[in-house]
């Protein structure tokens, strides 16, 4: 078997920084963590608070340390910097090989799906923010890795998304039917969930989105770790002209 695991972000419509950081590490047990942190506040301290609060997950993780410890220190680390007066919604999903087992700890209200075959779970909960008070946990959920599943998480940007216009994201409806229709992959999915959301916006997203998926696939294995990252560039001229007059 083979994890794959692909994302899929943008930044709310003229928004020179997005609030969504993401980022992935190795565990030294054998294993994936993938960290995503969402500031609730915007522009470039949205940026610094949510780059802070992952690489203070990421950091711990990296060194075996479990994800609800991560979740809680990242917290307590926000609290204190910000004085409680910053939340941020937090989510880590681990692919543990000691266990054999996916570990999804959310510091989110937004739901995370699960879909085996032809069935979608959708894990709800109103779990805290991060941030603003001290010795907030996670809610976490373990579940067995099994070939063929495929796990979507993202921020709240995506549920958001057509809310101007009267209109509702359904992920639930709209990831069965893109398993149930073909076999696709990891960025496919994650791209057309995207592309979804946009297009309720009216490709002018009212919030930054991001799409994160994991899929368990059987395949031979080579022993090959893989990634491939599209980062598009920006306008440098656009900077230029934003730094000058801030």
């Amino acid at each position: 078997m083979e994890i794959q695991i692909a994302v899929a972000k943008i930044n709310q419509y003229n928004s020179p920084e997005s609030g969504d950081t993401l980022e992935t590490v190795e565990r030294p047990g054998g294993g994936i963590s993938v960290v995503l942190a969402d500031s609730q506040s915007s522009g470039k301290e949205a940026k610094q608070i949510s780059t802070m609060v992952v690489r203070k997950a990421i950091s711990l993780l990296a060194e075996g340390v479990r994800e609800g410890a991560s979740a809680q220190a990242a917290s307590d680390y926000l609290y204190t910097e910000k004085k409680g007066l910053i939340a941020a919604f937090l989510n880590i999903m681990t692919v543990d090989f000691p266990t054999g087992t996916i570990i999804l700890a959310r510091n989110n209200p937004m739901p995370i799906l699960i879909a085996r075959r032809e069935s979608v779970q959708v894990l709800h909960g109103s779990p805290e923010p991060i941030g603003t008070s001290p010795n907030i946990r996670p809610s976490i959920s373990e579940i067995p890795i099994e070939p063929g599943m495929t796990v979507l998480m993202f921020t709240d940007g995506l549920m958001n998304a057509g809310n101007t216009n009267g209109m509702q994201m359904d992920v639930r409806t709209l990831l069965k039917s893109l398993l149930e229709e073909q076999d696709p992959t990891c960025q496919e999915i994650a791209d057309t969930i995207l592309a979804d959301a946009l297009s309720l916006d009216n490709n002018q997203p009212v919030d930054d989105i991001s799409v994160v998926v994991l899929r368990v696939v059987s395949k031979e294995r080579d022993l090959a770790r893989r990634m491939t990252v599209h980062f598009p560039i920006p306008d440098f001229n656009q900077t230029r002209e934003i730094s000058s007059s801030d």
